[in-house]
Parts: structure tokens; sequence; C-alpha cells
């Protein structure tokens, strides 16, 4: 938040009708939600912004957000609660690139990234990818999984998205090359043990929409959902809470109804919840004095030949990221990467895009123990938010590890607190064209 709008906070009192810990996209949303029905609402967040999560640092003009994070305006929450015109967002194409030893190979899809056709073109000259039999199945799997509504997917029987492609004839060089790295970064492992009714909501998604990025970076989203909270403290760090009451470092807040709106760990902590499984990621941010490639897509490397499981130059479509003609490489790897990972990372760099990364400097290394929220099988995608004696949780691990998933989970925290408050429920606001 702006150093004015801090001045004009209040102060921090000792009570409250409903206070809500944290200030990511759930609780921001749970904060609006109860906002608009006249509900006083005190927002706590430790950090030193809003976001959670959802962060984006300014660097030498760069901007650098906390792991490779896009918003994808096909989820039906974010057209409901977000303003998506005023993000000015700026869209990646619907296509993958395919780095191997023999070259590198575009897939993408023709009706929304008619541009990139020639690429395509040229990559089937020099050969598909996988065998014609896989090629089949793969289509017949994505078009099932875009015509067919989410709810037919969560009464089919769960299985994890590795037995299921399997199963299902995906099991060639299609699958290795492409699609298992490509969901590495979204899912955030490679062993095929996320559940596969969630992987199909999520590659739906994708398949239905255009990611995108706002153009002051991915924090614009949660300063929009931030606006108009005028008792939001940052740097406030909550050390328990109980039915009814709030004990931060230096003072105890009474209050109605308590919403923790926590990463997982610290949710798990405050309200004794069993554990929640995390996935941790590191997204390297370089800059590079020439551009690698012109292609705005994301690029992954076919022969799995390091600890790269996606890169791109985020600045090719996203031109805000950088303030000059520079450009701004976005690279994601499993697991916590460190100075030893960014070696082998700019190494395989090099074969993926074709070009010497002698040049190429360190912006950021983000490491984000929580990057995700595991969604094993079987998918529960609505896990009770209401507790009892007006506890109540928030976030995406509630719900579904997204941010669909955690402004969803913020809605029903909003509606289980006017539950306890004996105030009535409230119409969800209407999808933006």
């Amino acid at each position: 938040m702006a150093a004015e709008s801090l001045a004009q906070t209040p102060a921090l009192g000792s009570r409250a009708e409903v206070v809500v810990v944290g200030a990511g996209l759930a609780g921001l949303a749970c904060a609006q939600r109860l906002r608009r029905r006249g509900v006083n609402v005190v927002v706590l967040e430790a950090g030193d912004a809003v976001g959670g999560r959802v962060r984006t640092d300014t660097i030498n003009g760069f901007l650098c957000d906390r792991g490779f994070q896009l918003i994808n305006p096909a989820y039906p929450e974010v057209r409901r609660v977000l303003d998506l015109p005023a993000l000015r967002l700026q869209s990646f194409p619907a296509a993958i690139v395919v780095a191997t030893g023999t070259g590198r190979r575009t897939l993408a899809d023709p009706r929304r990234a008619p541009t990139m056709l020639p690429q395509v073109f040229g990559s089937l000259l020099r050969g598909g990818i996988g065998s014609l039999r896989e090629q089949i199945a793969f289509s017949r799997w994505a078009f099932r999984t875009t015509s067919r509504r989410p709810s037919n997917f969560l009464t089919e029987p769960d299985i994890g998205w590795g037995q299921a492609l399997t199963d299902q004839g995906i099991d060639g060089e299609l699958r290795h090359r492409v699609i298992e790295p490509f969901l590495a970064g979204v899912l955030g492992e490679r062993d095929g043990t996320t559940s596969h009714r969630f992987t199909q909501l999520l590659v739906r998604s994708f398949l239905r929409g255009s990611p995108a990025v706002p153009w002051f970076g991915m924090q614009a989203v949660p300063d929009q959902l931030a606006a108009g909270l005028t008792d939001l403290h940052l740097g406030v760090t909550v050390e328990s809470v109980k039915p009814g009451l709030v004990r931060t470092t230096d003072r105890e807040i009474t209050a109605d109804c308590v919403v923790v709106a926590t990463d997982p760990s610290t949710a798990t902590r405050l309200l004794q919840l069993p554990p929640v499984q995390v996935r941790p990621l590191t997204t390297y941010w370089h800059v590079s004095p020439d551009t690698p490639t012109r292609s705005g897509a994301i690029h992954v490397d076919g022969d799995d030949r390091g600890p790269v499981v996606n890169t791109l130059v985020i600045s090719n479509r996203a031109r805000s990221y950088s303030p000059d003609d520079r450009s701004l490489i976005a690279t994601t790897v499993l697991g916590l990467g460190d100075q030893s990972t960014e070696r082998a990372v700019l190494a395989q760099l090099e074969q993926i895009y074709g070009q010497s990364t002698r040049w190429w400097e360190l912006m950021r290394r983000n490491v984000i123990p929580q990057a995700l929220t595991s969604m094993p099988v079987p998918l529960q995608p609505r896990l009770p938010v209401a507790l009892a004696d007006g506890l109540v949780v928030t976030g995406d691990h509630r719900d579904t590890a997204s941010s669909q998933g955690a402004l969803v989970s913020g809605r029903r925290a909003a509606d289980a607190v006017l539950a306890d408050l004996g105030l009535p429920a409230m119409p969800r606001e209407p999808m933006r064209a």
C-alpha cells in the first residue's frame, strides 16, 4: 500500500466485529465482501504489503513477481471479483516451445494463437512429437477436458494424473517431452500423484482462457482487492487466536468472529488443524542484454537436461516488466534452489534457447517453500471453512490450489461469518464480460 494510504489507516484498536488474519487473495476477498455488507472488519497482515504469495518486487525498474505467476481471466470468480480492464492484462500465447537436442518445436492452439502458425508448420515439417496414436489419445483427453462442465469431473472416481494419462494411452514421447514438463510447473511435481480431477480443472482453464499478467505486475491484483479497506494494518504478527480473541505481539483484540486467512502452515499452527502438504518452487529472474528468442511462449526442455521445468522471456509479451530493451527471463525449478542450482539452470537455458547465457545477470532468486498447495487423491474441493465458536478459516487449501480457489474460499468464509453474525447472505457478484 502507498505511504499516504497507511497514514490514513486508523490506529489498531482492541475491539472489532470481525478480524481477518492475513491479507492474501482469500483474506482480502473475504474482507471486501463483509465490508459491502456493512460489517466492521479489521485486517491484520504480517508482511509489508498485501498479497501473501502474490507479490511483486521492482528491481532496477524490472518487475519480478515472487515466483512465476499468471492470472487467468477465464476463472469465474476472477471475473466476478476483479476489474480486469483496470489491470491492463498482458496475455501470453496459447503455445508451448519444446527444446530438444535436435532443435525447438512449437505446439500451439491455432484458434487462439494464429500468428504462431508458421512456427507450428515448421515444427511439423521437422516431425511431430509422439506417435499418431498418442496424439489422438491426447486430443481426445483435451477435448473431453475442455468440453465438460467442471462439476462433472467431481463425480468421477479420482486417481493420480499420471495413472490417468497412462490408462488413456498417453504414455510416450508427447507425454514425457511436453505434458510432464508443462504440468510440473503448474502442479509443482513430476511424479503424477496430483488428483486427476484437479489436473483436468486446471488444464481446462488454460485451454479456455488466456493467462496473463497485469501491467504493474501481479501485485496489482491484491492491491485492487485491498482498495477501500480502511482498517488494514501491515507489519502486525498474530501469535495466537481463539474464539473471540486475537493476540498479536503487543495487544489483544476481541471480536465476534475471527477469520484465519494465512498460508497453510500458519493456519495449521493457529487453529490446530491437520497439516497441509505444500510444494516448494524456486524462480530465477535473469536479465539479458539481448533477446534469446522472439517468442512469448513458455519453453520446456523435452530432453530433461537439468532442473528447469519451464522458462520464458516474459518481457516479450509483458513489455512493462522491463524498463528498457533488455529481456527479462523467468525460469522455474522444483524445490528449494540455491546458487549451485542457478549454475545448472544457466547451463540448461543455453541448451533450451540455443544462446550463451554468459552475460545474463541474476535479478532475483525467489525461493518459495509454500508455492503451491498439494491437491492429493481424492480431491476435496470444498473443505469446511466454518469451524466453531466464530472461528473461520480460508485459503486455497480449503478449496483448490489456484487464484480461483483462493477467491472462492474467501467468499465462502465471508458467508460463514455473515451466518455467525445472524446477517442475511449476499448474492454472488455477476460475472463481468
